[in-house]
Order: C-alpha cells, then sequence, then structure tokens
C-alpha cells in the first residue's frame, strides 16, 4: 500500500473470479462432506447435515418450480433465522427464481410496500408473521409457512428441474436498502456479485471449514445473510442460528457449541460487556463487529474480560455487502481496516468529486466485483450512487471519511443523512413522510441524535402543527408507531415554527443537529 489516492487493498488478488451460481458454492461443500452439520436449531436443537440441506433444498426448488416459479421471479421471505431460512433462500436459487427477504418485523404497511414493488410469486413466513403476511397475500396462491418446509421437500415429485442464466446478471437476492429520498429500494444483487463477495470475505480468514458460528444476525439483513450464512455455507463451518439475540442464550450456545468465530453489532457487544454471567468464551477466537460504528470503550472491554480480538469491518447493501476488514494481527483502533481483495477505494471531495490526496476528508468511493448492478426500477437513484469516470465504475458510499498510507479507513460521519439505530438503518424522509400524514402536521423534519448508548443514533423529529392544532408528542410518536416496525419509532420530538430549508427546498438538517448538538451541550 503506498500513499496514491487511488488505493487497492494490500490482499493478494483472487482474480480471475469464477462465474457460477452461488448454490455452486454450497453444493461443493457438501460433496467435500455431507456427513459434516451445517446447521443446528439453537432453539430445538435439531442438526442438519450439508447433504441433508443440499437434498431438501433441491427438493424444495422442484415444488417452486411447480408451483410456477421461474427464472427471476421473486420469492418473498418474512421471517426469523432458522435452518429453514437457509432451505427456502437456496431452493429458490436452485429454481432460478429471486429472493427478497423482509424484516419479520415490519407492518402489514411496510410488507405491501415491498410487495408492491417486488412483486413476489410465493412467499415463506413464520407463524408470528403468517398474519400480517396474510393480510396482504390475500388468498394469491403459493404461500407457506417455514415450518412446512421438510414435509414441502418430502412431497416433492422430484429434484429441481436444471436451470440455465448468466451468473453475472441474473439476481440472486433483492434486499431493499432505505435511502434518503423515502422508501427503502431494491438492491439487485446478482450471483457473481454475492460470490465474489464470499471469496473476498472468506481471505480475510474469519471463517474456514472449522469454524462454528452463533448466527444470531438476521438472515434477512445482508449482514446476516452475506457475511454469515453465505460464507459459513461455503467454506463447510457449522452454524447455530438463534431469531434473536439474548444474551443468556447467546452465551449458553456459545459454551455448548464451543463457538470458535462471532460476527456481532455494538448493542450485542454492550450487552457482553455487562453481562455478569460466569462465561469465558475460552473457545472464541476472533469477534467481528459490523452495521454500525464500534464504541472504542466496547471494543476494548470485551477484548480484555473475554481475552478476545475484535475487529471491524465495514460494508453495506450495494456492496454485497462487505468491502473493509481489518487484517488480522494488524488492526488499528478506530478504523474498519483496509479493502479486501481486489476492492479499490478513493476518497473524492464532496462539493467538486475531485480525487483527494491520502489523509483528507471526503466522501470513500469503493470499486470491485461485489458492487450492486443497480437499484431496481430506478435508474435515477442509480445514477447517483454509481458514479462512472475514466477510472471505472465507483460505488458512492454516502460515508465521510479520511484513509491512511495503509490504506485503513476511519469513518468521521454520513454524507447520507441514515440514521443507524441497534445496527438497523432508517431513512429521515420515510418517518418524515408518515408523519406528514397526520392532519395536524403542516411540516416536518426528522433527525438522528444520539442516544450516547452502543444503540447509536435514534429519531428525533422536529414538528410544525397546523394553525389552531392541539397535536402533542405523544400524538405524533403514536402515529408513527402504528404503522412502522419498533425500530423506527420516533423517540423524541420538538415543536417548531417553521423548519430551516435551503432556496430548492431542501431541508437544512445539518442546522437542526447543530441546534441540537448545541442544546445538549449546554444542558
Amino acid at each position: 500500500m503506498n500513499a496514491d489516492s487511488i488505493q487497492h487493498s494490500p490482499r493478494m488478488s483472487l482474480a480471475p473470479y469464477p462465474v457460477h451460481p452461488v448454490t455452486d458454492d454450497v453444493v461443493a461443500a457438501a460433496q467435500r462432506h455431507p456427513d459434516k452439520v451445517a446447521f443446528v436449531d439453537g432453539i430445538s436443537g435439531e442438526r442438519y447435515t450439508f447433504s441433508e440441506v443440499v437434498t431438501a433444498a433441491r427438493r424444495l426448488g422442484r415444488v417452486l418450480q411447480d408451483e410456477g416459479i421461474g427464472l427471476g421471479d421473486r420469492v418473498g421471505i418474512v421471517a426469523t433465522n432458522s435452518p429453514e431460512w437457509a432451505i427456502v433462500f437456496l431452493a429458490t436459487l436452485f429454481a432460478g427464481g429471486t429472493v427478497t427477504t423482509l424484516n419479520p418485523l415490519y407492518t402489514e404497511r411496510e410488507i405491501k410496500e415491498q410487495f408492491g414493488d417486488s412483486t413476489p410469486k410465493a412467499v415463506f413466513a413464520v407463524e408470528a408473521t403468517a398474519p400480517t403476511v396474510k393480510a396482504v397475500w390475500g388468498d394469491a396462491p403459493n404461500f407457506h409457512l417455514t415450518a412446512d418446509v421438510w414435509d414441502l421437500a418430502k412431497s416433492a415429485a422430484g429434484e429441481v428441474n436444471p436451470v440455465k442464466f448468466d451468473p453475472m446478471t441474473h439476481l440472486a437476492v433483492l434486499p431493499y436498502s432505505s435511502g434518503t429520498t423515502g422508501a427503502p429500494k431494491g438492491v439487485m444483487l446478482s450471483h457473481f456479485n454475492l460470490t465474489s463477495n464470499v471469496r473476498q470475505t472468506l481471505a480475510a480468514g474469519l471463517v474456514d471449514g472449522y469454524s462454528t458460528t452463533i448466527v444470531f444476525l438476521p438472515f434477512f439483513h445482508i449482514y446476516g445473510m452475506a457475511v454469515l450464512l453465505l460464507p459459513g455455507l461455503a467454506a463447510g463451518a457449522t452454524q447455530i442460528t438463534m431469531p434473536a439475540f439474548d444474551p443468556a442464550r447467546f452465551l449458553s450456545l456459545v459454551e455448548e457449541h464451543q463457538a470458535t468465530n462471532l460476527f456481532m453489532v455494538p448493542p450485542a457487544l454492550l450487552a457482553l460487556a455487562n453481562s455478569d454471567a460466569d462465561v469465558k468464551m475460552e473457545s472464541v477466537k476472533y469477534i467481528m463487529s459490523g452495521a454500525a460504528p464500534l464504541p472504542l470503550d466496547v471494543a476494548r472491554r470485551v477484548s480484555e474480560r473475554f481475552d478476545v480480538i475484535v475487529v471491524q469491518g465495514y460494508g453495506m447493501t450495494e456492496a454485497s455487502p462487505v468491502t473493509h476488514i481489518s487484517l488480522l494481527g494488524r488492526d488499528k483502533e478506530g478504523t474498519v481496516g483496509p479493502p479486501v481483495p481486489d476492492t479499490i477505494q478513493k476518497v473524492v471531495d464532496l462539493d467538486t468529486g475531485a480525487t483527494l490526496p491520502v489523509g483528507e476528508i471526503g466522501e470513500l468511493l469503493i470499486k470491485g466485483p461485489q458492487v450492486m448492478q443497480g437499484y431496481y426500477g430506478r435508474p435515477d437513484a442509480t445514477a447517483e450512487t454509481i458514479r462512472e469516470d475514466a477510472d471505472g465504475r465507483w460505488l458512492r458510499t454516502g460515508d465521510i471519511v479520511s484513509v491512511d498510507v495503509d490504506g485503513y479507513v476511519t469513518i468521521h460521519d454520513r454524507a447520507k443523512e441514515m440514521i443507524k439505530y441497534k445496527g438497523y438503518q432508517i431513512a429521515p424522509a420515510e418517518l418524515e413522510a408518515l408523519i406528514m400524514e397526520h392532519p395536524e402536521v403542516a411540516d416536518v423534519a426528522v433527525i438522528p441524535k444520539n442516544s450516547g448508548t452502543a444503540d447509536g443514533e435514534f429519531p428525533k423529529a422536529f414538528v410544525v402543527r397546523q394553525p389552531g392544532a392541539t397535536l402533542d408528542e405523544a400524538g405524533v410518536m403514536a402515529h408513527v408507531t402504528a404503522v412502522v416496525a419498533p425500530y423506527k419509532k420516533v423517540r423524541e420530538v420538538e415543536f417548531i415554527d417553521a423548519i430551516p430549508k435551503n432556496p430548492s427546498g431542501k431541508i437544512l438538517r445539518r442546522e437542526l443537529k447543530a441546534a441540537e448538538i448545541a442544546k445538549m451541550a449546554d444542558s
């Protein structure tokens, strides 16, 4: 690595990257060790080998084909983590379909919006989400419960019929990433995007065939899906699934299964740091934290208490998602590490877009085989996020960073105005649109407010009432809570006379943020 403005990964190149379906990686793992345990259900204790997983997925894929799922058709999954979730995921890909994932906490409105955009032809839910999903799905065919996966596979007429497609462009998954302009956008990730990123992630050395991981990070989120599930399957690791994070149960599973590598988010690490459980986690060698900035104090406390190495990684849904991971044994506190193999980075001026020298602060752009195809049905948004220049096709991350001469990235702020709460991304514009639906609201702006904890930020709303309105804080909160997932709730409301805006009408959130910071300092 050198001090050039455009920096390459310090890791050895993995090019040329093979062009094949995601399922080929899993089939290869099953051929290497068919009887090895791929999944353990962390609730029931049921175990499933790689051979059983691939066989069930092939047969479920045939069921989907017989239900009319063809090349490119979407299959929705609205469920918590389980071995069955993985079976549905793989079955869809075997059948030539595309998986679209939904947060099981989504309300009827949120599910309706994503279904309306992605138009799935089949859907899988768990019992807890089934009523909400059915309210949207109605009497349409191809509604299933994940609990029925094994019976469906047994009932199949045979194994999946082979399908042909171009892995370079054929979409494997269509997850939704919240943008700053309102509703979440479908991120088009091809088979090649995902298989390339699996190789890039595995090259970091955090997962291999000897690994045992406790998987509580949700599969519906790109972190759980493409950093844990897929690399684990490709490497031949054993994954113990949890439907949600429970500190006591998590630590119990770590001890019971002698987990080796853990992937976590800051709130979960804070829970470990504060836990009074008599657990040493001696089997764990590394913990990688992602999805949100990790406070140094939390990282140090976990590392010292459990005698474990804690490193940070970085990425985004639009990059499949991993772009940076710290080199083991060469971690730099406060950074997210250098780029993964075959990923190139540069920092550009926020106003001019000109490439900046090493050490200066600007927006991070990255280039590599993992960068998305674009946003589904949104060429306008794609053009805003993908920048083409003489050096190639660059993904604008929206994060304000600096890089050192070794390529290690320090994140300072976000150009995009996303709010990160407990690792979840919340779009201010989405909440603003919802609040504006209230008849007593004349105008609104939503900003991130620092919680002062490892939860990160939470949404604070500045509201202008209609003349004569009596709307109070509780009324605004209740209005939002009724139609969004719990993590998106507005947690503070302030009524003001006018929302600051520029001449073109864009909300000047920076002014509201600055005023809020000053107010907190005074208090």
